[in-house]
């Protein structure tokens, strides 16, 4: 069996956790604990630009947090 995170014809979540960090996700795989759902299920391509956009700052949250409040 093929691995579902490398299959680029296949539907996608993009997925999200407390920490702002984001990861495509097989539509088919149970979502893990920790993790919400950020883009419903769309196609490899458009969970890509979706992060590419929205995942601007790498930093974990809570890296960002206490960076921003030393600034």
């Amino acid at each position: 069996m093929a691995n579902p995170f490398d299959d680029e014809s296949a539907t996608f979540l993009v997925l999200v956790n407390d920490e702002r960090q984001y990861s495509l996700w097989p539509a088919g795989a149970a979502v893990p604990a920790g993790w919400r759902v950020a883009l419903a299920e769309s196609s490899h391509d458009a969970c890509v630009r979706f992060v590419e956009a929205t995942w601007t700052d790498m930093r974990p949250a809570g890296l960002a947090a206490v960076m921003d409040a030393r600034a």
